[in-house]
């Protein structure tokens, strides 16, 4: 089963540039999306329904910002959400039930705005963190993939020195991830590849990406009762149309 992930940084833009069609043509049992930024009434009829796919929509209260989405080959029931108003009006959090896994794709807040956004974030991870622990100790595996809005060690971004002070890559930001892989989840694309220099996000303005000064902010992770299962992870900097590229993970399942 494969499943792929991609902050599109605008849903109705990527497919406006073609650029959708390059994650269906990895063929994914599973596209998660996120950073839609659009209401499902705004969005093309083509994009609203992909042929052989379901589609599920998450979006923000406010127009234009955050959201994600689902696009599973197999319909299964997704909820929307952690029961967290101040979280859930802005459309971060979906679940899909697949049976063997619950699959949770997730556009974590971004801290950089301000003071008041990064506590925000903080907030949100703690409450993700809490809800899905809940999941697992029920007997659920789950995989858990989207856009964390942060990079884990420095071989996860280009200039780490650089960016200490910097939200996303703040002493407090990679704590939560040390406590979430000690909890026994797993960042799956490091089961494979212990090397740097593979990123997801790039700085547009900047051109960052011709020069691959980058940021591994999003992921795939599983816990680990269900790590054995996976037979791949990888990353797809080939695929445009955004400021990240799209993830994927293959399950044999």
């Amino acid at each position: 089963m494969r499943l792929v992930s991609w902050n599109v940084n605008g849903l109705r833009a990527v497919a406006r540039k073609d650029n959708l069609k390059d994650a269906f043509a990895l063929d994914p049992d599973v596209l998660c999306l996120q950073e839609i930024k659009a209401m499902p009434e705004q969005l093309p009829a083509d994009v609203r329904s992909i042929d052989g796919y379901h589609a599920a929509f998450n979006p923000a209260e406010r127009k234009g910002y955050s959201g994600t989405a689902i696009y599973s080959k197999r319909q299964v029931p997704v909820s929307s959400g952690l029961g967290l108003p101040h979280f859930d009006i802005e459309g971060r959090v979906q679940v899909a039930d697949f049976d063997d896994f619950l699959l949770y794709n997730i556009y974590y807040p971004n801290g950089k705005a301000s003071d008041l956004r990064l506590q925000y974030k903080l907030d949100f991870y703690e409450s993700f963190y809490e809800h899905v622990l809940m999941a697992v100790d029920s007997g659920r595996d789950v995989v858990i993939c989207g856009d964390v809005n942060t990079a884990h060690k420095p071989i996860d971004l280009a200039r780490p020195r650089e960016n200490e002070k910097v939200s996303g890559f703040l002493p407090i930001e990679r704590a939560f991830l040390d406590r979430f892989l000690e909890a026994g989840f797993v960042d799956t694309f490091r089961m494979f590849n212990d090397a740097g220099e593979h990123y997801t996000w790039w700085d547009m303005i900047t051109r960052a990406r011709e020069r691959n000064v980058g940021w591994r902010i999003d992921y795939f992770f599983v816990n680990k009762r269900l790590a054995p299962k996976v037979i791949e992870a990888a990353i797809h900097p080939d695929i445009m149309g955004s400021d990240h590229c799209p993830v994927s993970l293959t399950l044999a399942i």
